[in-house]
């Protein structure tokens, strides 16, 4: 185990400043999206607003927020989750982007459909079915009811509702946006062979199934312009399946983020449960975000367990040594490393890290689940 004196000057690297596109950050530390369910009738509260506060004054370089609401009546499955939509939630995370502002951070909202995982039950707005790209995929999310699969005027309304919520967040001063593309939610049913069976234009080989992402990319791009910053955060897992993997190989990855780079994504994140582990163990020890940026050329958020011993939400982990950050930074192999259970767990975080106090940070715990602290 390193000392907290190795510890300090491994995260003396994450202290420089960054550019992301047209976005500089004081610092190479992001908050990563967490969901929290814990703003009723989806409007940010002042509970909401403190907790995103109280990590930008601790030198969070960038808040990512916890998944938003897209304005479609299909994208909400679990209660509680804030909006990015309608004039009441939209004026609290206007206090929100305000707030960590004023405290010196940069953020953007992470837009979220939630795909099949949603049933007609579930949500503020029931008789609605789950959207995905194809029928039957809640049967990976062990709901009893069938998925519906998505229509042309289903999809081009989908990807509007992408597209007014990014000029949202644009309009209110938000730096960027992200779009929650990972984890099995309705972008990456597209991406993914096993939920995306469609014989149409939305399906096909991996090439053809990033469609739906890009289409969402171009009316982005068309609401805010070129230089705006869009992140979408990306996976290999999903949660109906740890193991499962988009791309076996470097050569199959690049038909999946090449289109997106073409249709003009600013920033790539790569959600790991393990940021430090090989990507492609068959091929060399470089981390998946390492082989996203060597594909892209573009910045990449690293992401999974920073500052932690063990995956999982519902698990009781204890404070880990930053070592595991030693190799990637010396190989440049990202930009920005999101932390999120330890930050959730520790508003100081970033602070403690960089003073080599990592041994002051409390651990993280499910119970902490229960409040916005």
């Amino acid at each position: 185990m390193l000392t907290a004196s190795a510890d300090a000057a491994i995260a003396a690297g994450l202290f420089r400043p960054v550019r992301l596109g047209s976005l500089e950050l004081k610092n190479r530390i992001a908050m990563a999206p967490m969901s929290r369910y814990l703003s009723p009738g989806g409007v940010p509260h002042d509970g909401v607003v403190d907790y995103y506060r109280r990590r930008a004054e601790a030198d969070v370089g960038l808040i990512i927020t916890e998944g938003t609401y897209i304005g479609h009546p299909s994208a909400a499955t679990y209660k509680h989750v804030p909006n990015f939509y309608g004039d009441e939630a939209l004026a609290g995370w206007s206090r929100v982007r305000r707030a960590v502002h004023d405290a010196g951070g940069r953020i953007f909202p992470q837009l979220w459909h939630t795909g099949s995982f949603r049933n007609s039950s579930m949500g503020p707005v029931e008789g609605v079915p789950g959207f995905g790209p194809s029928e039957n995929a809640n049967a990976y999310t062990n709901h009893p009811e069938l998925s519906h699969a998505m229509t042309e005027r289903d999809i081009e309304e989908v990807i509007d509702a992408y597209a007014q919520a990014a000029a949202d967040a644009q309009a209110l001063g938000f730096d960027g946006v992200e779009l929650h593309g990972a984890h099995g939610y309705l972008i990456d049913e597209f991406f993914w062979d096993r939920t995306n069976r469609r014989g149409d234009r939305w399906g096909g080989d991996r090439r053809e199934r990033t469609r739906f992402a890009v289409e969402i990319l171009g009316a982005i791009r068309q609401r805010v312009g070129p230089d705006f910053p869009i992140s979408l955060r990306w996976s290999l897992w999903k949660q109906q399946d740890y193991l499962a993997k988009l791309a076996d190989n470097p050569r199959e990855l690049a038909e999946i983020l090449e289109p997106l780079v073409d249709a003009g994504v600013t920033i790539l994140h790569t959600s790991t449960r393990r940021f430090w582990g090989p990507g492609f163990p068959e091929e060399n020890d470089l981390t998946l975000a390492g082989w996203t940026k060597k594909i892209t050329g573009l910045p990449v958020i690293m992401v999974g367990g920073a500052g932690l011993d063990r995956a999982g939400i519902d698990v009781v982990t204890e404070v880990a040594s930053l070592d595991v950050l030693e190799k990637p930074l010396e190989r440049d192999e990202f930009d920005v490393l999101a932390v999120g259970r330890a930050l959730l767990a520790d508003p100081e975080w970033a602070i403690k890290a960089r003073e080599g106090r990592m041994a002051d940070c409390r651990p993280y715990s499910k119970a902490l689940l229960a409040s916005l602290d």
